[in-house]
């Protein structure tokens, strides 16, 4: 028997496999805060290695490499944050780190886009992030790289250009929390599943993005991102 829905159900949210027909679904996309240790300072906190933390952002936040962001509304300050993202194919909980890698699809770059004002309101208010983290559009993402492909890269230049003007420059290997550790903390959060994604931090160089900047990014050895704020 057919199931029948009381509304549409949403539609699948995918990005494309480099190298192949075939797209990974979108399921969940964690964010890991503070992970670079330039980063840490430019924003006033200890750049010190302490506990990882984690906020959310829907899959429908996605923007497909190439397409508009468009700058959202009740902001005035808007900043770009280039990420390394991890992508799933297993998961579990209380994954082991020496185990973490044996769980991940591939690799992608995205931008984790923020309502820095709104942001910096719910912090002083000590309130949620959602309205400042997870709007409409706010992760622009590249496609998908395969692990079996490239391996699992710990090292390599990460960074992103607005309008052709460097602003955002680093290495993975400068990352406080290691990919396979990033994996292990959250599994003992969540059970991780098929389909989603880790945004691993940003490096220094944060800024504001106005309508019609062209923002260019990646990470090396992984793929290239380009969106235009509309």
């Amino acid at each position: 028997m057919s199931v029948r829905y009381a509304v549409p159900p949403p539609p699948v949210v995918s990005l494309p496999i480099l190298g192949s027909d075939e797209r990974f679904p979108v399921h969940r996309i964690f964010c890991v805060g503070r992970n670079y240790a330039e980063h840490a300072r430019e924003m006033g906190y200890n750049p010190e290695r302490e506990a990882p933390f984690f906020f959310m952002k829907a899959a429908n936040c996605i923007v497909a490499d190439g397409g508009a962001f468009p700058y959202p509304e009740h902001t005035q300050d808007v900043h770009h944050e280039i990420e390394l993202v991890v992508a799933l194919k297993t998961g579990g909980r209380d994954i082991a780190e020496a185990a973490a890698r044996d769980n991940i699809f591939g690799y992608a770059v995205g931008l984790d886009m923020t309502r820095r004002d709104i942001q910096s309101e719910a912090k002083r208010m000590a309130r949620p992030w959602d309205a400042a983290k997870a709007f409409d559009h706010a992760a622009p993402c590249s496609a998908v790289r395969p692990a079996r492909e490239i391996g699992h890269p710990e090292s390599g230049s990460i960074w992103l250009d607005v309008n052709g003007a460097s602003r955002q420059r680093g290495d993975l290997k400068e990352l406080i929390w290691k990919v396979p550790e990033i994996i292990a903390h959250l599994s003992a959060l969540f059970t991780l599943a098929p389909g989603d994604l880790i945004f691993t931090g940003t490096p220094a160089g944060v800024a504001a993005v106005k309508r019609g900047d062209r923002l260019s990014g990646g990470v090396e050895g992984i793929a290239a991102l380009e969106v235009t704020v509309t």
